[in-house]
């Protein structure tokens, strides 16, 4: 998941993860070959590891090489060969044919599930124990999207996390809200409409259809539980997942469903200086900690605050959380130095400088806990939101599946095409049959 560059497209890959979940799990059951892991170079002899990440832009490579740099000095017979530009199915065709690189790197945390029960990513637990590696150095939300049924396939690397970003000029004076309740008044209080309804400035546009609004963002902060303990879906069986639609529909039918399309369509790129909070067309909108370095670069004048989402008004003692995921890292199955790749890992994962590092020119959140306080962060104030909400215990992400996100995508062309058009009188009937639809994928999937 790129999060820096303009021209960055972050929610694409969470909605088109679905789309190649079964070609993902399909390859990774016929890979070539097996762990290699005990054959290769012990990791303190003189050897070459190729690493393998999806960063391409030019400062985006160099931050990469920076981070690196403390590995070198600390491995001088390791020599790293960084290869950038890498996408999920190039690393997944190299598993397959049985020539991997030793360490690969994904923006796709929705495909740990796949990776780990096919065995595509080597099982990291023996290389953990090894080391005596505290996992306790992540927050729980980290250790769940970077594992699947008690298999760690996966280490983070950097991480992202989601709060309110709010206008101040267009707030005047009001504080940012807490509560979902909070939100909906202000929202109705600072939107500007023409006589004929159309929406000139929203205070907040609550349709998933809006950028980083969408499902996988904001029903978290109702608390939701995407999947039953036993791995099914649960849109029927959790009543939070009615309250957030209850609150979306309430809140667009106020706008107008066709001031909200009339809205949506005349908006800019989100990854472009059109974006339109930068535009000061919204007052208040969910995002991730990476708008600030675009603020930074393309709406320096821009005065604006952040906090942490809303939550529904029965968790307002959650209230700091949020949602989080991020960039994973691991070890292919066949790499061929994989003891020298694990150190690489466990180095570019825990080392506070190495993460400060990167985190600093990639505006993203260090990933491990020390990290959150070191004094060599030089994010701009308002980062600081995001570095409480990655911390904070009541954040979460969404569960692993083999079958990758296909439950959200699910939900989210649910509340897209049903739901906010009005074509849905029976919520309940429809997340019961919606419920059956994900099951049986999550069936044909091995789940």
């Amino acid at each position: 998941m790129r999060r820096t560059g303009v021209a960055t497209i972050i929610s694409t890959r969470r909605l088109v993860a679905a789309l190649t979940a079964a070609g993902l799990g399909l390859t990774a059951a016929c890979t070539a070959g097996g762990d290699k892991s005990d054959d290769g170079p012990k990791a303190d002899e003189k050897q070459t590891i190729q690493v393998w990440h999806g960063w391409n832009a030019p400062h985006e490579v160099k931050a990469f090489q920076d981070a690196v740099a403390g590995f070198n000095k600390q491995h001088p017979n390791i020599t790293v060969k960084l290869v950038g530009g890498q996408t999920d199915d190039r690393i997944t065709n190299a598993i397959r044919g049985g020539n991997p690189p030793d360490v690969v790197s994904s923006f796709t945390t929705d495909s740990v599930g796949q990776w780990c029960q096919s065995g595509a990513w080597q099982n990291l637990s023996p290389y953990i124990t090894k080391s005596k590696l505290d996992l306790n150095q992540f927050p729980a939300a980290v250790r769940k999207y970077t594992e699947f049924k008690g298999v760690r396939c996966a280490m983070p690397l950097l991480a992202d996390a989601y709060g309110l970003y709010y206008n101040k000029k267009l707030m005047k004076g009001e504080q940012p809200p807490k509560t979902m309740s909070e939100l909906t008044a202000l929202a109705k209080k600072l939107t500007v409409r023409d006589p004929d309804g159309t929406i000139k400035v929203a205070g907040f546009m609550p349709s998933a259809q809006y950028y980083e609004h969408q499902v996988q963002h904001l029903a978290p902060q109702f608390g939701v539980t995407w999947l039953t303990d036993g791995g099914k879906a649960n849109f029927a069986g959790d009543p939070r997942f009615q309250a957030y639609l209850k609150w979306n529909k309430e809140l667009i039918d106020w706008y107008g469903y066709d001031n909200v399309k009339k809205f949506l369509r005349s908006l800019g790129q989100e990854f472009e200086s059109s974006n339109p909070f930068q535009k000061g067309k919204v007052a208040m909108a969910i995002d991730g900690e990476w708008r600030t370095k675009f603020i930074q670069e393309e709406a320096s004048g821009l005065d604006y605050g952040t906090a942490p989402a809303p939550v529904s008004d029965d968790r307002a003692s959650s209230y700091g959380g949020g949602f989080v995921t991020g960039t994973v890292i691991g070890i292919p199955r066949g790499a061929k130095h994989a003891q020298a790749a694990w150190e690489f890992v466990q180095y570019l994962t825990t080392n506070t400088e190495a993460l400060v590092t990167f985190a600093n020119a990639l505006g993203n959140v260090p990933s491990t806990i020390p990290s959150l306080s070191s004094t060599r962060l030089t994010l701009p104030p308002q980062f600081r939101t995001f570095l409480d909400v990655f911390k904070n215990p009541a954040s979460s992400t969404t569960p692993p599946t083999p079958n990758g996100n296909d439950y959200v995508v699910r939900f989210q062309k649910f509340v897209q095409e049903e739901w906010e058009p009005g074509k849905v009188r029976d919520p309940g009937a429809a997340l019961k049959k919606l419920d059956g639809e994900v099951d049986g994928a999550l069936k044909l999937a091995g789940g």
